[in-house]
């Protein structure tokens, strides 16, 4: 595909013509979807899912609007994804947009279905810097969305005294000199606190660290 921008109308099409691009050997794979109901046709939508599954893609994350656990049905099949290793997320708002990024070196947007039954319309991006700018906005997206089994389970990861100190130093913006200082403790055991801190919030930075105790209500 050697045009940086093409459209492409309906599913069957774009299955055809992305198939290659879900090969074995891809990296990441990560997807922003309202609902279950992306790929409209049945056959497209399992020639995606048998794609993804069979690429062995080692990271796979799901960001989904939360329309998609009204039913016993799609929080079944999330779960079943989690149990895959598909890291899921449910954002606090509707997804405006739906879109794929394979390997943060193409996307594709959705758009509106089109009239005469010809299905969606999707616009598949090569241009480093339009996918680098969707993929910017599917990182915000997901800083800000909560995990599904938390979200689910309404569990709440528990954080002892030391714990909520450490979080209080991040949120101070002091260095980690003057927050190790302020503790009493060495600089090598505040930073080992904070990693240990990062895991038990599933966050993969001091940043999303904060957002994730804001979500889960643990600044108090």
């Amino acid at each position: 595909m050697a045009e940086t921008v093409v459209t492409i109308h309906g599913d069957l099409e774009l299955v055809a013509r992305t198939e290659h691009l879900f090969a074995s050997g891809r990296e990441e794979f990560v997807c922003a979807a309202r609902d279950l109901d992306t790929w409209s046709r049945p056959e497209a939508r399992q020639a995606a899912r048998h794609g993804v599954r069979a690429s062995g893609t080692r990271r796979v994350r799901k960001l989904f609007s939360p329309a998609v656990l009204a039913d016993e049905h799609s929080r079944r099949h999330l779960n079943e994804l989690v149990d895959e290793g598909v890291r899921v997320r449910i954002a606090a708002t509707a997804l405006p947009h739906e879109t794929i990024v394979v390997d943060r070196r193409l996307a594709i947007l959705a758009g509106l279905d089109e009239p005469g039954g010809r299905g969606r319309e999707y616009t598949v991006m090569t241009a480093p810097n339009l996918v680098g700018g969707v993929y910017a906005l599917f990182e915000a997206a997901w800083e800000t969305a909560t995990d599904l089994k938390a979200l689910l389970s309404g569990d709440r990861p528990r954080l002892d005294a030391e714990s909520r100190t450490i979080l209080r130093a991040l949120g101070s913006g002091a260095t980690d000199e003057t927050a190790a200082r302020q503790l009493g403790i060495s600089l090598r055991t505040y930073r080992r606190r904070v990693a240990r801190l990062l895991d038990t919030l599933d966050a993969g930075s001091r940043f999303q660290a904060g957002l994730r105790a804001g979500e889960l209500g643990l600044n108090g």
